[in-house]
Order: C-alpha cells, then structure tokens, then sequence
C-alpha cells in the first residue's frame, strides 16, 4: 500500500441512453489529472467511473430501439463507454455497472437499513416528472415551452416537456436533515465548490428540503425494494450509492474503510443531487459524507450546453483522430477555467495547439535534444543549473501542487507552463548555438543546455498527468530513469538522471497544418 494518505476520486456514473460526447469526457479527463497526480505524490489512490443503467429513460430508450434495457445497457458501454477511456487516456482503477450484482446487493443491503432504522416510509405523491432529467420538478425549475411544445411546461435543463405523475411511493425522511446539512457546509466551507455553486446548494436548502421519493411503480426497470417488490428504487438514489458499493460496502468492510470517503467531481447540473441528496443518505446510514463535492461548469457549443438533442454533441475521437489524446487533456483543462463555463472552439482548439504545444513544448524540447546531441554527442554537461530557473523550477512545482489541491487544475497547468516559457526565453536571450562556436564560452554552453536538460525533466514530471503520451516519451529522451509517472511530483525539481541525452523519433506534437476536417 503507497505511504500517502487516501485519496478516492469518483466522476458521475454516465446515464447509458446515448454515446458519449465531450462534455462527459471533460469531466474524465479532469478527475483523472486530480488522481494521476496524488498518484505521483505517493498517495493511495483509486479512480472511480461507470456507468447508470436504470430508470425509465433507459427504459424508454430501449424499447425505442426495439430491445431490452439490459441488451441496450451493454452495448453501449462495450461499444462506446469503455473505448471512451481509451480515446482519452483514463487510468481508472475500476467501473462500476448499476447493473452488476456486487451493486444491486448493496444498494438493497442499504436500503433495508434504512427502512429499519425508520427513515423510509409510504405515501403518494403528484409531481411534474422530468424523464431526461429522472427527478421530480418545483415549479422554479421549469419554464414555458416554446416553438414545438409551446403552451407546456419544460425542464430548465432539457428544454423537454415534463409529465405530471401520480403514483404510490416510498420516501425518504430528507427533511429530517435539513438543519444538519446547512451545519456541514457552514463548518466545512470547502465541501462544497466552488462557491457559486456552494452558495446555489445552500440557498436550495435554506429553502426548506421535502421529503424524497424514492420508489417508482409504475414501470420495473431497476433493483427492487427489497421489502416490497412491487417497486423498484429510483434511479437517483440508487446510482449514488454506487461510490460506496464500489469500494465493498455490505461486503468488504476493510476496503471500505480504506477507501471512503470521496472526493466527487460532477457537472454542476448534478451537484445538487451529491451535496444534498447524497450527504443526507450517508447522515441517515451512520457513513461519513464525502470528503468534497465539486460541481463543475458546463462545456458550450454555440452559447449552450452540449446535448445530443439538440445536435450539438461532439464525440471526443472527432478530435483525437487529429489532434491526439494529450491535446485533448490539455486543452480542456487550460483553455477552460475548472469549476466555470466554457466554450468550444475548433479555432482555438487549434490556435493553442500549434502555439503551446507544437511551438511552445514540443519545439522547445526537440531544439534541447537535438543541441545536446550536436555539440556534446548526447551527454548531457557536468554543470550547475542556472540559479534563476532552479528558483522557477522550484517554484512552479509548489505553486502547480498547491493549485491541485483547490482543484484548480488550469491554475496548475499555468503556473507550469511558466517553466516553458521562461525555457523558451533562455535560449532565445543564451543563444547555445553561438556560444558552440566560440571555444572560449564551452563552459557557457554546458551550463546553459545541462539548465535547459533538467528543465524539461522537470516539465516531464509536472505534466505528466495532463500529458500522459508527451511526457512519457521526453522522460527517457532526457536521460530520466524510471517511469514518469511514477516520479514524485511534489518534488519534481529535484531529479536527476543518467546524463544522456537521446534524440526523438518525431515531434512531441505534430504540426498540424489544416483542421478544416475535423469538425
């Protein structure tokens, strides 16, 4: 078991009633950066993703498609939620199914318990329902349709009509921890992030919480009340419950402990389900709550959200097949501040493409190599790394660290890339390859290419969880021993290598001269 602390990080489970586009690989991306560097830091770390397989709207979907929930559920993840991790280079330690059994044991196993200890009863409740969304609606989350559904009510979020549903229920006892839900944001003000949508969370609550229902009779898609099989448990409540069946709840009490709790990284849509739903089950159950809940923004697409719908969903290899999976990572995370909205461009994608990552890393560490190998036959000089980009080098370590820890992720990246750029300046202001022809600045020019050497090592290091691909190939070329990754990013300044230099075989990233196809 690493020495470090525990560190569980879950994305959502990804309903399976379409393919993926960017905006769930988004949030992949983003809490495999978060895991992949507590991972270089020596922490015992354990990625979390999968897939939410019940529900009506799986239900609907299938039917629709001439089959059964079931068959539909696992074509979709075989066929295009799995290979969906590849396409972007996740390194999860495991995917949970809602419809495996190691779930559906545990989701019952919990869902006793609480009926038992009183917080679950029956009753009947009228509401406006929203399929697309498998949640009852107030009246605030709605607005008036327009165009094809004018003279409707429809979800603020899916721009569909709701149904109005009347039906026998169990509900959960929600409002009975209202008052301890507003204690847990006021004491740990962190719990929630980042603030707008913390402040969002605690306005919903001090609003007064309802009790939840959390059974459906009228359709049987889903793990069934274990007291009363005539239900089937709402999808909301059973696929929360997925981040502690994950990690052996009702089955491995040791793993458990280990894991538990999480860190959540969700689109913000969804936050309200995971700091408010979520905790008060925990709270019901006698189970720590989660460690944080961050609700990111929104990807954009013409000013509005990514939805299949509204045929406005890119699928991530339309970018991949061009631009690689590490541009992928990269660009998601530093053109798009964490935690707020952002817009897609093709224009950008590309524009920062060709300037930091061909011109800005990719020719810096070719020109380094490629200079070492020309003046010193690949050994990289016995000499002191220049004081000023020690400093820097030691600085943006901590700085990019630190940020990591306030899940500023493009902060991280930024605060890195200050490294590359201040490597770029000094071989621009050092200019090695006049130095190289006077005999008299040898010393100069072993000193100015062993700094910038161990610069790039360091860059290796740092983003390596961004750049997976890149950097594992710069490593070894710079004379890095070992994996990677599985260098200690929190000192990433201080390594040292075995002192040759080897060239590239090809560019770390590729000139790309048209995109004209790849939207």
């Amino acid at each position: 078991m690493p020495a470090g602390d525990s560190f569980y990080i879950t994305t959502p489970i990804f309903y399976v009633n379409d393919v993926p586009h960017i905006g769930h690989a988004y949030t992949e991306v983003a809490a495999d950066v978060l895991a992949r560097f507590h991972r270089q830091r020596g922490d015992d770390t354990w990625l979390l993703t999968g897939t939410d397989e019940h529900g009506q709207k799986i239900l609907r979907t299938a039917v629709a498609n001439d089959t059964t929930p079931q068959a539909w559920a696992d074509q979709l993840v075989e066929s295009a939620w799995k290979p969906l991790l590849e396409t972007i280079d996740i390194r999860n330690d495991d995917f949970i199914r809602t419809t495996e059994a190691r779930h559906e044991k545990a989701v019952a196993t919990f869902l006793q318990r609480l009926y038992d200890d009183g917080h679950i009863y029956s009753g009947e409740y009228e509401g406006y329902y929203c399929v697309g969304c498998e949640e009852y609606k107030q009246l605030d989350d709605l607005q008036p349709g327009e165009g094809e559904f004018l003279g409707a009510l429809v979800c603020k979020i899916h721009g569909r009509p709701v149904e109005i549903l009347k039906e026998k229920n169990y509900f959960f006892r929600m409002s009975a921890f209202e008052d301890r839900l507003l204690d847990l944001y006021e004491t740990r003000p962190d719990f929630v992030q980042p603030a707008s949508v913390r402040n969002e969370i605690i306005q919903f609550v001090k609003q007064g919480l309802a009790d939840l229902s959390i059974s459906r009779s009228s359709f049987d898609w889903g793990i069934k009340v274990p007291w009363d099989e005539s239900h089937v448990v709402y999808v909301w409540f059973d696929a929360l419950l997925n981040y502690i069946t994950a990690v052996g709840y009702g089955a491995d009490d040791e793993q458990l402990e280990r894991r538990w709790p999480a860190v959540h990284i969700v689109g913000k849509d969804i936050a309200r389900f995971h700091a408010v739903i979520w905790p008060a089950m925990l709270m019901a159950a006698d189970l720590e709550v989660p460690k944080a809940v961050f609700g990111h923004g929104w990807l954009l697409v013409g000013g509005e959200k990514m939805s299949k719908s509204k045929l406005t969903g890119i699928a991530p290899a339309q970018i991949t097949d061009t631009f690689g999976s590490d541009a992928f990572r990269y660009y998601f995370l530093s053109a798009i501040t964490f935690g707020q909205d952002g817009s897609f461009s093709w224009e950008d994608l590309s524009a920062r493409y060709q300037a930091e990552l061909a011109n800005g890393f990719g020719n810096l560490a070719s020109r380094v190599i490629a200079m070492v190998i020309k003046y010193f036959d690949g050994a990289v000089p016995d000499a002191a790394v220049d004081a000023p980009i020690a400093e820097l080098e030691r600085s943006v370590t901590v700085a990019a660290n630190e940020a990591i820890d306030r899940f500023a992720v493009g902060e991280s990246i930024a605060e890195t890339w200050k490294l590359v750029d201040a490597l770029n300046l000094y071989i621009t202001e050092q200019e090695p390859w006049a130095l190289a022809k006077d005999p008299a600045q040898r010393d100069r020019l072993k000193a100015v290419l062993a700094t910038a050497v161990h610069g790039l090592g360091t860059l290796a290091i740092l983003l390596s969880p961004v750049l997976p691909q890149a950097t594992a190939r710069l490593w070894p070329a710079v004379g890095g021993e070992g994996e990677v990754d599985a260098q200690p990013i929190h000192e990433a300044y201080s390594w040292s290598g075995h002192g040759t230099v080897t060239a590239l075989e090809s560019s770390l990233f590729p000139r790309i001269e048209t995109v004209e196809d790849a939207g």
